[in-house]
């Protein structure tokens, strides 16, 4: 059974009777502010869900759980998956490379001194997790260069020849340089 929550709870609650996957701790704040609407956010890891102080317990339990899976939903299409990285490698394979490269593995791993890497003697191809709030066009331009690591194992002209098919390279290096010299200027790598 769910608990009660009091009519302005600040604690997590436990409302989820439910078998999904996305289950954070829930906190419901009731104000006498909000007349009608009901709105949720996740912070640190906790669903907050605002709600009017009138609304009864079961029609409350009844919104957490409409917010939920409305937060669950945004966060499956903000959050690239190893899945979806494999699928634009495929693409600018077929559309770079002929389609003739493969690799044995391709994801997403914790770094913070690179934003991607290539073994190119098994094929195993990686991206930094950071990367996943980065634009489409700058992730390309990493997984273009791993992918050209495949060809070519150095950085020499060829490389470089190859790599600067993808149009938006030299744009998408100028965001990588920023997004470097951001994370010094706040202490990171």
């Amino acid at each position: 059974m769910a608990s009660k929550p009091s009519p302005h709870s600040s604690e997590p609650t436990s409302l989820n009777n439910h078998q999904n996957s996305f289950s954070p701790p829930i906190r419901i704040l009731a104000t006498r502010r909000r007349r009608r609407t009901v709105s949720a956010r996740l912070r640190s890891g906790v669903l907050e869900v605002m709600v009017p102080a009138s609304m009864s317990v079961a029609e409350r339990e009844r919104w957490v759980e409409l917010m939920r899976e409305r937060i669950e939903r945004q966060m499956r299409r903000k959050l690239p998956t190893d899945q979806r990285l494999a699928e634009r490698a495929k693409r600018l394979n077929d559309r770079y490379f002929a389609g003739r490269l493969s690799w044995t593995s391709i994801g997403y791993t914790d770094t913070v001194s690179l934003w991607g890497s290539c073994t190119f003697t098994i094929g195993a191809i990686r991206v930094a997790s950071r990367m996943k709030a980065f634009p489409d066009w700058v992730v390309d331009y990493v997984l273009m260069h791993e992918l050209t690591h495949l060809v070519h194992s150095n950085h020499g002209p060829a490389f470089h020849e190859m790599l600067d098919r993808y149009p938006m390279a030299e744009r998408a290096k100028g965001y990588l340089i920023a997004a470097q010299q951001l994370s010094q200027m706040q202490g990171g790598a």
